[in-house]
């Protein structure tokens, strides 16, 4: 989900672990009628649940895309999976736009990240040239 489809591309940063992910897998039908509009409108409203983190998404040339949500707690992610909104595009969804999906939850136990340093004289190990 990505309301900004121009912003450039960042991952979510590591969080200090445990922490859930949700990670939605999936293949959509050619009939894509109102999924732009209702993925924007999840985007917002996953956003307003307390203990959500951020969220990752991927495309790949042949159809499949991968959404994985970041979330604090159990509780913020039965949150998310409960709200009324949320549940009824999931069963527009079912109905209308994937032809197949899967979902894995997680608990997150170690996490990391990486930037490449910008500043000149640094090699990629991050020691100075």
């Amino acid at each position: 989900m990505t309301s900004d489809r121009t912003a450039p591309a960042v991952p979510v940063p590591a969080f200090e672990p445990p922490y859930y992910v949700a990670v939605f897998t999936t293949v959509r039908t050619p009939d894509q009628d109102g999924y732009r509009e209702t993925d924007d409108r999840m985007e917002e409203l996953v956003k307003e649940v307390p203990g959500y983190l951020g969220m990752d998404h991927a495309q790949t040339p042949g159809g499949l895309g991968i959404t994985v949500g970041y979330f604090r707690d159990a509780e913020a992610l039965a949150r998310w999976r409960g709200d009324a909104e949320h549940r009824a595009a999931q069963k527009r969804g079912r109905a209308q736009w994937y032809e197949t999906y899967t979902l894995h939850v997680a608990k997150v136990e170690r996490s990391h990240g990486f930037t490449r340093a910008q500043a000149p004289g640094v090699r990629d190990d991050g020691e100075t040239a």
